[in-house]
């Protein structure tokens, strides 16, 4: 076959071969189905790292290169985009998200910015007032820290506007949550009610009764009695999920929390109304579910893939669970609380060999630095155990972690999975928790990179905005949302534009084992494309922020388009 192509041969032959490829494809007929020209493409591929021009054949990305090159490709069918010189980029792969819960929280009640705990109170009163008697109301996302004095908020606060309603809200880290007083009785929670291991019943210091707070395992009392979401209802939620995040330009996510609910990514699949690729993570303590059928990290389609399972090791600083060496400052009776998963001793380590032996990929929630420290001793000895390998571990958030430990994660290869804009929250009251020399490797993302270690970066939505350019922003810039750190928030542990580019591209599909497929704009990788309406790469990075997405490509097809 004879091609009249004045460009480059890898151009055509890329184009040759997904053709062949391709089932069904279109033999008589060699132009891309869409190509995108007059653009600013970043492909974060080391071998061409800029060009103008891209064309796509089927899901997958048959050439880059300039306009002269692509437009070569173009036929009567192809879909032409002009960017108009607008930056493009990887589609961003979220490495740390609730997917499924995030797009049910979009439905729920909105208590995030709650400035006060009067407002907080109000807006559940409203959302109670247009809610059928006897359905919970859950979600929220409250903040205690917005509030004067951050005093914890109480059932007392909106017992007397629920009376028919049992109400479990939980604080925006997933780690704390407040029940009515129907909720605790539908519980049994009551004064004689012990806490269990991992977790802590909050109770008024006076009388010793319950004021609601349940932190951790504790919250497990109530949860137990909430319903569980019928599968139409996950369906919806997860419809919102994926279009949000396509709004965003993330067209890959690693739901931490899809558990049991593959089959709800199986059925949008099947009907064609999935827009974001997902990796969904198993709990670690299921993981001979898995096991027993014989997949190994990681397994599955283009578009959904498991084999990986998530662990606990300790809970979040907002909730004073973060497991660390020295006392909170400001609750100096306590170091954090370990996770339930780790007891009895010994039970972590056991549960990781096991698992890392089928073959799975583990990953562990750890933000304390006693809890990172605990756990990357855990990640060595089973290194030690069970033999080199191509495993990735993983630590989810890695927040607050000794300097000396920087290096073992270097050492391990243990990927750091973390969350810039928890730092620029956090940041607005973490040093009255952990002072500030605790706080000068504390999303150490400059560390941890001049380490040698992988970064791969993610939002923990639900717990915070899914947008990748309030993580850029919060990764080059530091500055908190309460404004007082104009400068940055430990400014030494700032990062470039490119290199958090590259953790939510390239180190996120490395953290998946998908680096080959997705994370840059090369030849035979997947379609998956954003249009963004400014360049980030040469704005003052605090503008970033204000970035919006012009245009989604997943798949090959357009997913989202903002409108004019």
């Amino acid at each position: 076959m004879k091609i009249k192509f004045s460009g480059s041969l890898v151009v055509a032959s890329c184009l040759l071969l997904l053709l062949v490829a391709t089932p069904g494809a279109r033999t008589q007929d060699m132009t891309a189905d869409l190509v995108v020209v007059n653009a600013n493409v970043r492909t974060l591929d080391k071998a061409r790292p800029q060009a103008e021009a891209v064309a796509v054949y089927g899901t997958r990305i048959a050439a880059v290169g300039t306009n002269a090159e692509i437009r070569q490709l173009a036929g009567a069918r192809t879909r032409v985009i002009d960017a108009q010189g607008a930056l493009v980029l990887p589609g961003f792969n979220d490495a740390h998200v609730h997917f499924i819960e995030g797009g049910g929280h979009l439905s729920s009640v909105q208590l995030r910015d709650a400035a006060s705990p009067l407002e907080f109170a109000e807006r559940i009163r409203q959302f109670a007032a247009k809610t059928p008697k006897g359905r919970w109301i859950t979600g929220g996302d409250w903040d205690h820290e917005r509030w004067p004095g951050a005093p914890l908020p109480t059932r007392e606060l909106i017992d007397k506007f629920t009376p028919d309603h049992p109400v479990f809200v939980n604080r925006l880290d997933g780690h704390m949550s407040l029940a009515n007083s129907v909720a605790l009785k539908l519980a049994g929670v009551t004064r004689e009610t012990k806490d269990p291991d991992g977790g802590l019943i909050v109770r008024d210091a006076r009388t010793g009764e319950p004021t609601g707070v349940l932190k951790d395992a504790a919250m497990s009392f109530v949860y137990a009695k909430i319903p569980d979401p019928t599968f139409d209802e996950k369906l919806e939620a997860a419809r919102a999920a994926t279009e949000h995040a396509a709004s965003l330009g993330v067209t890959s996510v690693q739901d931490m929390s899809a558990g049991n609910d593959v089959g709800v990514y199986q059925t949008m699949a099947a009907r064609g109304e999935l827009k974001t690729r997902v990796y969904a993570v198993s709990p670690l303590p299921q993981w001979e579910r898995l096991a027993r059928t014989g997949v190994r990290a990681v397994f599955g389609s283009d578009l959904l893939r498991v084999g990986g399972l998530k662990g606990f090791a300790d809970g979040s600083l907002g909730s004073t669970t973060a497991l660390f060496f020295d006392p909170y400052l400001d609750a100096p009776s306590t170091r954090g609380l370990p996770s339930d998963e780790m007891f009895p001793a010994g039970a972590m380590l056991k549960r990781v060999q096991a698992a890392d032996a089928a073959g799975l990929q583990v990953m562990i929630h750890a933000i304390g630095d006693s809890a990172n420290s605990q756990i990357l001793s855990i990640y060595e000895e089973v290194i030690q155990t069970n033999g080199e390998r191509d495993r990735r571990f993983r630590i989810e958030h890695a927040q607050h972690i000794r300097l000396a430990d920087v290096a073992r994660f270097a050492r391990a290869r243990v990927i750091a999975s973390m969350q810039p804009y928890h730092a620029i929250d956090d940041g607005r009251w973490a040093e009255k928790r952990i002072g500030h020399e605790r706080a000068r490797t504390t999303y150490a993302f400059r560390s941890l990179l001049d380490a040698g270690v992988t970064l791969a970066f993610g939002t923990d939505w639900y717990v915070a905005p899914l947008n990748p350019m309030l993580g850029i922003y919060a990764a080059t810039t530091r500055r908190t949302l309460d404004g007082k750190n104009p400068e940055g928030w430990i400014p030494g542990q700032k990062i470039t534009v490119e290199e958090a580019v590259r953790a939510y591209t390239v180190g996120s599909a490395y953290a998946e084992f998908a680096e080959h497929a997705k994370g840059t704009l090369a030849p035979g990788q997947l379609a998956d494309l954003v249009l963004l309406s400014q360049d980030i790469f040469h704005i003052n990075p605090v503008e970033i922020e204000r970035t919006k997405v012009r245009l989604t490509i997943m798949d090959g097809r357009v997913v989202y388009e903002a409108k004019q």
